[in-house]
């Protein structure tokens, strides 16, 4: 028996796939987005907080699912806002994680199909 060893070889790094299919990836990602501009195809609710401590919330989802047009929503909705600018203190837009990742999906199957 020989108390040599043969040198190791040193491991390569195994490739790993990016699942991007992850609800809690596709969260983590949307939280590292500036958004200065959202679809409202995306949009799960807008949470309007005026100053008086009202909050008024826009079920976005709900009135997309009865058929509401996309377009005529967001005009809808930009409308409201712009005239109620003076009473509104802030508003938050809660956007929808199946929504997004359903629609940029085919896109990122796309892209990394081939690495």
């Amino acid at each position: 028996m020989s108390n040599q060893q043969e040198p190791k070889k040193p491991k390569q790094p195994r490739s790993r796939r990016l699942n991007l299919n992850s609800k809690d990836k596709w969260e983590r990602l949307l939280k590292e987005i500036v958004k200065e501009q959202v679809p409202v195809t995306v949009l799960k609710d807008i949470c309007v907080n005026l100053k008086d401590g009202t909050t008024v919330e826009v079920d976005v989802e709900q009135l997309l699912s009865e058929g509401v047009d996309p377009e005529q929503l967001e005009k809808i909705i930009n409308k409201k806002l712009a005239q109620l600018d003076m009473y509104i203190s802030d508003v938050d837009f809660h956007i929808s994680v199946d929504s997004v990742a359903k629609t940029v999906q085919p896109y990122t199957d796309k892209i990394l199909k081939d690495l």
